[in-house]
């Protein structure tokens, strides 16, 4: 299979392929001429990596987990601790977006949103912070 084919199987854009193939995720054949010959191993992992991602795995996970996947004396709890440590930094995210949520449905609330120039929206994000430079 070439890149084209691969690209359509597993609706991964070519420039996204080519990318996992510049860092050594995969790491098709060579023909005479030069050009990309996926195999079946191949796709398997391009498919592996694409679900990975689906679920918001970064780069540096995906590498780890492939890596594993193929391992066949591989422990469990080495994949455990990637997926937790997944979980932690989502669970951080949500909580991040919950209290921007909370905020923002606040100043949504406190404003009258008519036709009266003043806004409490405005006037808290012109808020100056007491925070250092960093």
């Amino acid at each position: 299979m070439n890149i084209g084919d691969i690209a359509r199987i597993t609706n991964l854009p070519a420039k996204t392929i080519r990318y996992y193939e510049d860092i050594g995720l995969v790491n098709p054949a060579r023909d005479d001429n030069a050009y990309r010959r996926f195999s079946d191993n191949d796709l398997h992992k391009l498919d592996f990596i694409g679900r990975a991602r689906s679920l918001g795995f970064a780069i540096e996970d995906c590498r780890a987990l492939l890596a594993l996947y193929e391992d066949k004396d591989r422990a469990s709890a080495d994949v455990k601790q990637i997926a937790q440590h997944h979980l932690d930094v989502i669970d951080a995210k949500i909580a991040e977006l919950t209290a921007m949520r909370a905020t923002v449905g606040h100043l949504i609330e406190s404003c009258a949103g008519d036709h009266r120039p003043d806004c409490p929206i405005l006037e808290d994000l012109a808020v100056v912070s007491n925070k250092e430079p960093s």
